[in-house]
């Protein structure tokens, strides 16, 4: 697939594929796989378990390689810049017996370039954490907070996040959440963020990311996204010649969402679907189909 656009990206990803296993007993977890981030977007990468979401990660974070395709970050391939691109597992990988400020000084060591003590310091602060606790002793939420602060510490042009606040109560991913977009608007920051937490993702990010059995299914700003959907009701059967992602009987009727070709019957009661119901629909879709706006991609709906 030709990605198309002029406006410049904090990643391109053509035709990605990584396989598991050895031999004929290999997994696909991607699947010539096709994406756009634009630079300065924050940006939801979702779907179910399995998906291929952390390997995705993996890749743009140069960690793992692709079998086919190409990839481009901040204009190099994965890897060249790594004091540039900013990556926290999901598993938050810290060292329990260090304490949150020795913590600190190891990113002050590993990113002699580009680390902001102060920013980073203050990060802790704010959630009032005593700089000389053991990270061994903390909770999820303060974990979390000092990963953060680690890895948004080394001022990351693009910041990769893997489920960064999946354990957290929702006060302290709402809290963090705001601390991670307070960033990214302060100094332009790109963000890829994996989450499951559907609800939360309509205010906090512009851009979507659906991958579905290792291939992206949705793409494109949410907007964007939202505006080529309608949610439809009422007592027809015939939505032609619109494309219909997903349709079930509703009462003596039928809801279905669609892509609109052209004007509406009479017959059928559209509205503006939410997020929530764009993405599900796709994910319930036996064979969703693949629908890249202009701003990441070319509309291949069709091809599916």
């Amino acid at each position: 697939m030709t990605i198309i656009s002029s406006d410049p990206a904090a990643a391109e990803v053509a035709g990605v594929t990584r396989r598991y296993g050895r031999g004929r007993r290999t997994t696909a977890a991607l699947e010539d796989c096709s994406f756009r981030l634009p630079a300065g977007s924050v940006c939801a990468l979702v779907g179910p378990n399995g998906a291929g979401k952390s390997t995705l990660l993996r890749i743009v974070a140069g960690l793992v390689r692709p079998d086919a395709g190409t990839v481009d970050v901040l204009g190099a391939a994965p890897g060249t810049h790594r004091d540039r691109v900013g990556y926290l597992d999901q598993s938050r990988p810290l060292y329990g017996h260090l304490s949150i400020a020795d913590t600190l000084a190891l990113g002050a060591r590993l990113n002699t370039g580009s680390w902001d003590a102060p920013y980073a310091c203050r990060i802790v602060e704010q959630g009032g954490l005593d700089p000389q606790r053991k990270i061994r002793g903390l909770s999820g939420g303060e974990r979390t907070r000092v990963a953060l602060a680690l890895t948004l510490g080394k001022r990351p042009e693009l910041l990769l996040l893997d489920e960064p606040m999946a354990e957290l109560d929702p006060l302290a991913r709402q809290e963090l959440m705001g601390l991670l977009l307070a960033d990214a608007a302060e100094n332009g920051t790109s963000v890829l963020l994996s989450s499951h937490i559907v609800s939360e993702l309509a205010y906090s990010c512009d851009h979507l990311l659906l991958l579905d059995g290792g291939r992206v299914r949705l793409g494109g700003s949410v907007e964007a996204l939202l505006a080529a959907h309608t949610v439809v009701t009422g007592r027809g059967t015939d939505l032609s010649p619109h494309t219909v992602i997903e349709s079930r009987p509703t009462g003596r009727g039928l809801t279905a969402l669609i892509r609109p070709r052209g004007p509406l019957a009479d017959t059928w009661q559209p509205q503006r679907p939410t997020l929530e119901e764009l993405l599900l629909a796709h994910l319930r879709a036996d064979r969703p189909p693949v629908f890249l706006t202009p701003d990441m991609g070319e509309d291949s709906a069709a091809a599916a």
